[in-house]
Formats: structure tokens, sequence, C-alpha cells
């Protein structure tokens, strides 16, 4: 009985966990701010004790409702107050620019010298030159801006005024087809059929992925059996 107790719980636990973080928003690791990443790390603590708590579970599932709930509340409060979410959030911190380190926002933004040397590489900038300003946001990562000779090239630069490209549309996932997006490009089945039999395919069912470009109303099709690729490029 106690085995089953803790795998309804651990079920029930995995449910107010999914409803509490669908409840605080979507957000990724390097969006969180200081706030969000403690209550998640609470919360993730607390469902795990919710999983085998047998005698009083609803006292872990108060505590798991109201650090979401806070977070939420405190969520609300940063969206409407640029002093609270300087505050919460903190803001973010100028460390270079026009060829000046400076030393003390550093020590604000508590990032040492590599750090800093790191994350300007993984972004393609190894010589501190080509940058004009960097700035550390609030959730650790730095944004940079670069200078002028080695931004990249942009369409206007050349004189250049490019179509603008659209999203282009899933109308098959894993040989299913979707009626939906299939209509929303203004096309139908039998448009598709015909598409599938001039590229080849029998049924939609040997179709791995299809998209549309709304554009040209042009359709992209990926087999589903492929031979396998044995090339291991990044070994």
């Amino acid at each position: 009985m106690d085995l089953l107790k803790v795998a309804l719980t651990s079920i029930a636990s995995v449910a107010a966990l999914f409803l509490l973080a669908k409840l605080m928003g979507n957000k990724q690791l390097c969006q969180l701010s200081l706030f969000d990443y403690i209550i998640g790390i609470s919360i993730g603590s607390i469902a795990a004790e919710f999983a085998t708590e047998l005698e009083n579970p609803e006292r872990t599932l108060l505590a798991m409702i109201i650090y979401a709930v806070s977070a939420y509340i405190v969520s609300l409060i940063t969206s409407k107050s640029t002093h609270m979410r300087k505050l919460i959030s903190g803001k973010p911190v100028i460390l270079y620019d026009k060829g000046k380190l400076y030393r003390d926002n550093f020590k604000k933004a508590k990032i040492d010298l590599s750090d800093f040397l790191t994350q300007c590489r993984s972004k393609g900038y190894f010589d501190m030159s080509q940058i004009q300003t960097a700035v550390f946001e609030y959730n650790g990562s730095v944004s940079i801006l670069p200078s002028e000779g080695y931004r990249p090239l942009q369409p206007l630069d050349m004189n250049l005024a490019p179509s603008q490209q659209q999203v282009l549309v899933n109308v098959i996932l894993d040989g299913n087809i979707n009626e939906e997006n299939l209509r929303h490009t203004g096309n139908n089945l039998t448009w598709l059929d015909n598409q599938l039999r001039i590229q080849g395919f029998h049924s939609a069912d040997e179709v791995f992925l299809g998209t549309v470009n709304t554009v040209n109303n042009t359709i992209k099709l990926y087999a589903s059996k492929v031979e396998s690729n044995t090339l291991d490029p990044f070994e």
C-alpha cells in the first residue's frame, strides 16, 4: 500500500509541478532572474518531498503553491514597476565601451575578466578592438555591439531590398498530414497528393517532414527512410 501511495503522490507531484510551472510562465534557463532560480530550486525540492510524503501530502502541496504564487506575484510587480524590476532582477551594466574596460562595473556584475573574455570568444570576438560596447545583462549573459567595421554586412549597405521571408508551414510531420496548416497555405489535399507524386512519393507515410513556403507556394519534402550516415565530422 505504501508503494502505491508513493506512486500516486509522485504522479500528483508531477501534475502539480507542471501546472505551477505553467502558472509561473515559460522561461529558458538563461532568462531566469536570481529570484526565479531560487523559486525553481525550492519548488523542485518540495515536489520531490511531496512524492514520498504519505502522512500529510497536503502540507507540501500548499508550500509548492505558495512558492509558485509568490513567483507569479513578483513577476506581475516587476512587469509594472521599473524600480522593483531593477531591485529584484537587476539591471544591465556596461563592462566595455569605446576601448575602455570598466573595472568597477566588473565588480558590480560579479564577473571576472576571464569569464568576460570567454563570453566574447564564444560570440566570435577574439580581438577586443572589434567590439564597440559590451553589456552584462541581468540574466548573466553578455550582449555585444560590434564595431562598425566588424558588424555583419546588411543588404541596405549594398542598396539591396530583398523580399521579406515568411515562416515555413509544417504540413507533414512524421507521415501525418496537418490539414489545418495545409488550408492555411491556401492548398488542399489534391494539391498535396500531386506534389507528393512529382517528388517521387506514393503517400504522406513516406515523408518525415513536409514544409510549405507560402511566398512562392513551394513544398520541401524529407523522406522518412534515408540511409544511415556513419560519418562523424565532430569526432
